[in-house]
C-alpha cells in the first residue's frame, strides 16, 4: 500500500491540492528562505544600513557629507529613471552600466585567456616560470596610475585606454594563480594520465586543467574585480559615459549622493557579475563531467 509520499501519490495530490503537499512544500519553502545561506550574509549589510540610518538621523553626520539611506535611494530612482527630475543624472544608469560592462568584459576576454594560458605553461615548465617570473613580477608592481599617462598619450581618452587599463590589471591574478594551481598538481595525477595513455594536449586537458580549475576559478574572480576597479580609473579621464565618468561629474559638482550611488551601483554589478562567474564555471564543470562520463 503506497502513502502519499509515493511519487505517484505526490503528483495526484499535488494536481488535486493536497493538503499534506501543500503543507509540506510551504514547510520546505520557509527553510529555504530562512536558511542561514540566505540570512547570513545579509547581517554586516543591514548592520552597516542601521548605522548608517541613525548617523543620519540623529545628525551626527551632515547631510552635505553622508546623505541618508531615504536620499541615496532617491537619488536611485532618478538615475535609474524610475522618477521625473531635472539633471544630467537623471535616466542615465541603463547607458552608464552598458558602456561599463562593455569595458570590462573586452578588458577581461584580451587578458584573461592569455594569462590563464601563460600560467598553465609557467607551472608546467620550470623553463617559461624563470623567463616570465621577472617581467610579470616587476610590472605587476607598478601602480595602476602609473600607466595612465602612457596609455593616454599611446591611445587617447576613450574606450580604447580604458580597455587597456583593464586589461592590464586582469591579468596578472589570472596569470599568478593558474600557475599557482598548475605547479600544485600532484605528480600521482600525471602519472596516472601517462599510464591511461594520455599525453600533451589530452594530458593537459583531462588532467592538468580539472585539477587545477579551484586557482583558475579564484584567478579569474580577482581579474574581475581587478578589472572593475580599474574601470574606474580609466572612465576618469573624460569618457562621456560610464559608471566612473558618472562619479567624476559628481564630485565635480558636489553631489555625495550621486557618487554614493555610484559605489553602490559598482558595488552591486560586481557582485552579480562575480556571482555570473561562478554559477557559469560550476555549469562548465557538470557539463565536462557529463561528457567525460
Amino acid at each position: 500500500m503506497t502513502g502519499w509520499w509515493s511519487a505517484d501519490s505526490w503528483m495526484s495530490c499535488a494536481m488535486k491540492g493536497c493538503p499534506e503537499a501543500g503543507r509540506s512544500g510551504r514547510a520546505e519553502r520557509r527553510r529555504l528562505r530562512f536558511s542561514p545561506r540566505t540570512t547570513v550574509p545579509l547581517l554586516i549589510p543591514l548592520a552597516v544600513m542601521a548605522g548608517w540610518w541613525m548617523a543620519a538621523s540623529s545628525g551626527l553626520a551632515p547631510e552635505y557629507l553622508l546623505p541618508s539611506p531615504r536620499t541615496i535611494g532617491d537619488t536611485l530612482c532618478r538615475y535609474a529613471g524610475f522618477t521625473g527630475g531635472s539633471g544630467l543624472d537623471v535616466g542615465r544608469l541603463a547607458g552608464d552600466m552598458t558602456a561599463s560592462l562593455a569595458r570590462v568584459a573586452c578588458g577581461c576576454l584580451l587578458s584573461v585567456p592569455a594569462g590563464i594560458a601563460l600560467g598553465l605553461a609557467s607551472g608546467r615548465s620550470s623553463v617559461t616560470a624563470l623567463l616570465l617570473a621577472p617581467l610579470v613580477h616587476g610590472l605587476r608592481a607598478v601602480p595602476g596610475i602609473s600607466w595612465l599617462p602612457l596609455v593616454l598619450l599611446w591611445l587617447g581618452v576613450g574606450f580604447r585606454a580604458t580597455v587597456a587599463l583593464i586589461a592590464l590589471a586582469a591579468f596578472f591574478p589570472a596569470y599568478l594563480n593558474t600557475a599557482a594551481a598548475s605547479a600544485a598538481v600532484p605528480e600521482n595525477l600525471i602519472r596516472a594520465g601517462r599510464m591511461l595513455g594520455f599525453s600533451g594536449w589530452r594530458l593537459l586537458r583531462h588532467v592538468i586543467i580539472p585539477s587545477c580549475m579551484p586557482g583558475i576559478l579564484t584567478g579569474m574572480r580577482m581579474s574581475l574585480g581587478m578589472g572593475f576597479s580599474y574601470l574606474v580609473l580609466g572612465e576618469l579621464t573624460g569618457v562621456p559615459d560610464g559608471l566612473g565618468a558618472m562619479i567624476m561629474d559628481a564630485r565635480l559638482t558636489g553631489r555625495v549622493d550621486l557618487v554614493i550611488c555610484g559605489i553602490l551601483v559598482i558595488a552591486g554589478t560586481g557582485w552579480l557579475c562575480d556571482a555570473l562567474l561562478v554559477r557559469l564555471a560550476r555549469l562548465a564543470s557538470a557539463g565536462a563531467r557529463v561528457v567525460s562520463n
